[in-house]
């Protein structure tokens, strides 16, 4: 009888080398897909020769870094998308890509199951499971750390490192562990461990990989240029810019004048709330810039517009749902109102800060005349007395009909 074909979304650590050799002795023949989203990994080839090591049918990996900055990274930004306010999904976008591409090698290598190392009490299940189920509602998902079975084996780190041990696949883990990070191009997220403890201060915990501490940054300004065109980071001091360069130079830029740290409290969509510490510093930086160059483009009800959809567009990322009709109809009401969002923000970075030292754009729809608090200009200030009068009527109505008490 022939075996089914699995395909294993696969980072080389503790959990999926565990699951990969898991299921293997369970019957399946697995191919290993190591989606590389920005990971710091340090050896390529290891990981690749850990997946044949353990037994996999077949073992890539496949280079998605400027797919995930310019599919998915950038038109998030464009709706200025921030999950609870604060965090800048950049765990939460990935997923989904993730998802997307191990599906792209079950249809290439016949699989029918695509399992995942998401635990059943965080968020990635999610973004895994109904990215993949509106991809291709015929496959079927599997979880093991959602089975019983499986956690009886594994109740621990102490028992997933000896079978390791004993089977000889190579991992760096250790029983014990301050905290667990998640790192791709966009960011670096830190929780578990002492972080569990909301009292403990975050930022002083963990050992940061993108950022330094702004008391740690240079004494001294430094200032960027960025340029936009129809709502997107193209160019930086002045040079062209693939979203992959621009998130990644400015990662080092913001990064070394200590931009993106966040220390939050949030929300799972499991229901309990989790504490998570992020930096984001490149990210962090054109969410900022991009603000900038709006305020001088767009129109002020389309942007009070877009800014009330935003915290629903966060969710749904945060959530997993980035493959829906829904998802998609936004996606094409953010191109077209960013259309106007052309120009470039001139920004200066300190110890942690953001300073806007200029902004400038053909766009643009601020006009001095009008704006002028100067004599004269063009705006007619016995206009306001009429504007004035019709917005005021319903107040006065209702101030005859309910007269309120002051």
């Amino acid at each position: 009888m022939a075996r089914e074909q699995v395909v294993l979304a696969y980072s080389g650590g503790l959990d999926t080398s565990v699951i990969l050799g898991w299921l293997i002795e369970e019957g399946y023949d697995v191919h290993a897909v190591y989606v590389d989203l920005g990971q710091p990994c340090e050896d390529r080839q290891a990981i690749l020769d850990k997946g044949q090591q353990i037994g996999a049918k077949t073992c890539q990996i496949i280079d998605a870094r400027e797919e995930l900055c310019r599919e998915i990274a950038f038109p998030v930004l464009q709706w200025q998308a921030k999950y609870e306010g604060s965090y800048l999904l950049g765990t939460s976008i990935a997923r989904p890509l993730i998802s997307k591409i191990c599906l792209q090698v079950a249809r290439q290598v016949g699989a029918t199951v695509y399992a995942h190392g998401a635990t059943g009490k965080g968020n990635d299940q999610c973004r895994f499971q109904l990215a993949a189920e509106a991809l291709d509602p015929s496959i079927r998902l599997l979880a093991p750390w959602r089975m019983e079975r499986f956690r009886k084996l594994f109740p621990g780190r102490t028992e997933m490192i000896a079978y390791c041990d004993q089977r000889k696949i190579p991992v760096k883990a250790s029983v014990s562990k301050p905290y667990s990070s998640d790192e791709n191009v966009l960011h670096i997220s830190y929780e578990a461990g002492k972080l569990e403890d909301p009292q403990v201060h975050g930022v002083d915990t963990v050992e940061f990989g993108m950022t330094v501490r702004p008391q740690q940054a240079p004494d001294a300004v430094e200032r960027v240029a960025i340029g936009f065109e129809a709502g997107l980071p193209v160019s930086l001091n002045g040079q062209k810019r693939t979203p992959l360069q621009m998130v990644t130079e400015l990662n080092a830029i913001a990064g070394r004048n200590g931009i993106g740290q966040i220390d939050m409290i949030e929300n799972r969509f499991v229901g309990m709330k989790s504490r998570g510490v992020y930096e984001a510093p490149g990210m962090t930086t054109l969410y900022f810039a991009h603000r900038v160059i709006e305020q001088l483009t767009l129109d002020r009800d389309l942007v009070h517009l877009r800014d009330r959809m935003a915290p629903e567009i966060a969710e749904m990322v945060y959530y997993g749902f980035w493959y829906c009709a829904k998802m998609d109809a936004l996606l094409a009401f953010i191109r077209e109102a960013q259309k106007p969002v052309n120009g470039e923000v001139r920004l200066g970075m300190y110890k942690g800060n953001l300073l806007v030292e200029g902004r400038s754009s053909p766009n643009s729809l601020y006009d001095e005349a009008i704006a002028t608090m100067e004599g004269g200009g063009s705006y007619n200030q016995t206009d306001a007395e009429g504007f004035l009068r019709i917005m005021g009527l319903p107040g006065r109505v209702q101030g005859r009909v309910w007269p309120r008490k002051y």
